[in-house]
């Protein structure tokens, strides 16, 4: 699956596992290390849907967006880069036409 960066310093931290450690601790960066290249190593969303992470879509003020676990509370979060977001006639995301993500960002939204 292709991947993007909205976040420069997210880019730079994907790329740079030491300057990630340093910046994250560990734990979050061997998460987030494993959870991009589980991204990148599907074809699409749906490959990952029942990995380790718990990868699921957002609601309320997030619809649109997926999350993955990392170290709790953490989440690492990201949007498809298709637009619109491929959707069936009930209105539910279809998961398979997914095939790029754009990662957000990581935070702890609850």
């Amino acid at each position: 699956m292709e991947i993007s960066f909205r976040d420069k310093k997210l880019e730079k931290l994907a790329n740079d596992y030491k300057k990630c450690q340093k910046e994250f601790g560990q734990l979050r960066a061997k998460l987030f290390n494993r959870r991009l290249l589980d991204l990148h190593n599907a074809q699409t969303l749906e490959d990952v849907r029942n990995l380790p992470g718990h990868y699921h879509e957002l609601k309320d003020n997030r619809k649109g967006q997926w999350a993955c676990d990392l170290d709790q509370p953490y989440r690492l979060v990201f949007e498809p880069q298709e637009n619109p977001i491929p959707t069936d006639k009930s209105g539910k995301y279809i998961w398979l036409e997914i095939k790029g993500v754009e990662i957000i960002e990581i935070t702890d939204y609850h």
